[in-house]
């Protein structure tokens, strides 16, 4: 809708990711979704329910879930060709060899081919298969939950052990999601005087950046030194803290009072200025910090094998490229709404090498329909939104980023071990047999290719359930 009265601040995280709260007035648009935060607003509608952006998210949802294909399970392909064969193949060993040996004029035994046919069915029984390998990803999935990776099925740890592209959204998922004061660059005064005469201006309002600054002003100082707030719509807060007025806020505050100043400052962040009674008294640098495993665990995942990762985030321009730069991503796109998230996944599925999935890591509403279109969607599990946990194929239960490439290890493994028992089971029952359709081999040896080769298998599938 249209805003027709009011100003306030809206918090548009749950949508954009950006985690500072926008400013709106009479006249701007507003989009389902936004919190709003301090003011009052009378908002014109615009658009029905099914062309909100709550709406279009879902319909997102939805059609991108459908486009995801689902590798068709190993045993269901193997046992459309490998059934058929054995019981015609034992077939064939019961009665062609007698009946050839007949019309040659020997003697043809049919007692002894039925026991080797019959034998031969025994060996071929695919037991070892059909047990071995979902325990081994059962094993896997199992394993991964231990250290708080939660994973969907085993098609999702399947194709989690082909990532070789990772996308992450930011706010959230490689950073806090929180304000932190974390420069102060003050004149003619101490840091903890510049912070403290900004906290008490701030003290009265409820913005996470006056939030942040109160939190890190310690010692709290007495709120009983300010008199005369006014909040300036936009700008900031004027306030009179022990008889001297304190200005707090914006650029467009420090040009509404005329108060002159040198930007120098280079760092990334929401820059708060500070003057005292018409003098420019200096400026803290508000900005959310990421989170201390995020760069370690990229590395951990470049080790890993995954060869890209990106980063899509709603917040700013400037924000972004802070971040990115910070923690060494591959690549990153900026002040992104849901569609437009979707639209750089597309381009990034079509960028793939062959038998190389796509992951995406996120944590908010406006990444459901980016984790449901991904080949694997993961989904931060203690502060991510339901929306984002019900797209999602894997999620991290704790939020901790490095558990992400513990899940690749695992899944590689998990993978490693199937290989490992498909190749154990053919290979000894292919032996045997062909020693048993000769004669050399008996039921006995027909047990042990059966059940000796299962037990085996089902041993090897369970080290899984001890990863580490």
């Amino acid at each position: 809708g249209v805003i027709v009265e009011g100003t306030s601040a809206l918090n548009t995280a749950a949508l954009t990711g950006e985690s500072l709260p926008r400013d709106v007035q009479t006249g701007d648009e507003v989009i389902s979704g936004c919190v709003n935060m301090t003011g009052l607003l009378k908002v014109r509608t615009t658009k029905e329910f099914g062309e909100s952006t709550v709406s279009k998210i879902l319909d997102l949802v939805e059609n991108s879930s459908m486009k995801k294909a689902r590798a068709e399970n190993f045993i269901t392909r193997f046992a459309r060709v490998y059934t058929p064969a054995v019981c015609y193949g034992a077939l064939a060993l019961a009665f062609v060899p007698p009946v050839v040996l007949l019309l040659m004029g020997q003697p043809a035994r049919f007692g002894d081919w039925i026991y080797r046919a019959l034998t031969f069915l025994v060996i071929s029984c695919p037991c070892a298969l059909v047990i071995s390998i979902p325990l081994s990803f059962f094993g896997g999935i199992g394993g991964a939950s231990k250290h708080g990776i939660l994973v969907k099925g085993s098609n999702y740890l399947e194709a989690l052990a082909r990532a070789g592209i990772v996308v992450f959204d930011k706010t959230g998922t490689l950073t806090r999601g929180t304000f932190e004061v974390t420069v102060i660059h003050p004149q003619q005064l101490s840091e903890q005087e510049l912070l403290e005469l900004a906290a008490l201006a701030e003290h009265f309002s409820t913005h996470p950046i006056s939030l942040s600054i109160q939190a890190a002003c310690r010692p709290a100082p007495d709120p009983a030194r300010v008199t005369d707030v006014k909040e300036i719509a936009g700008r900031g807060v004027q306030a009179v803290v022990d008889g001297r007025t304190v200005l707090a806020g914006n650029q467009k505050l420090m040009d509404q009072f005329q108060i002159s100043f040198e930007d120098r400052c280079r760092h990334m962040g929401t820059i708060i200025h500070v003057a005292v009674d018409g003098e420019y008294a200096g400026h803290i640098v508000i900005s959310d910090q990421p989170k201390p495993e995020a760069a370690q665990a990229l590395s951990d995942l470049k080790a890993a094998g995954v060869r890209r990762t990106v980063m899509l985030t709603g917040d700013a321009q400037s924000a972004a490229e802070g971040v990115a730069r910070e923690l060494g991503l591959d690549e990153f796109h900026a002040e992104l709404l849901p569609g437009d998230k979707v639209d750089q996944v597309e381009r990034l599925l079509a960028q793939k090498q062959p038998k190389e999935n796509l992951v995406f890591v996120g944590d908010g509403i406006n990444d459901a329909p980016v984790l449901s279109r991904a080949d694997i969607g993961v989904a931060m599990g203690a502060l991510g939104s339901d929306a984002a946990i019900e797209a999602a194929d894997i999620v991290l239960m704790d939020d901790d980023l490095s558990k992400l490439a513990q899940a690749v290890r695992i899944a590689r493994k998990t993978l490693s071990i199937v290989r490992q028992n498909i190749v154990f089971a053919l290979a000894v029952k292919g032996l045997v047999l062909v020693l048993s359709a000769l004669g050399y081999v008996g039921m006995w040896w027909a047990v042990f290719a059966d059940v000796g080769v299962s037990v085996l298998a089902i041993l090897n599938a369970s080290r899984m359930l001890r990863a580490k």
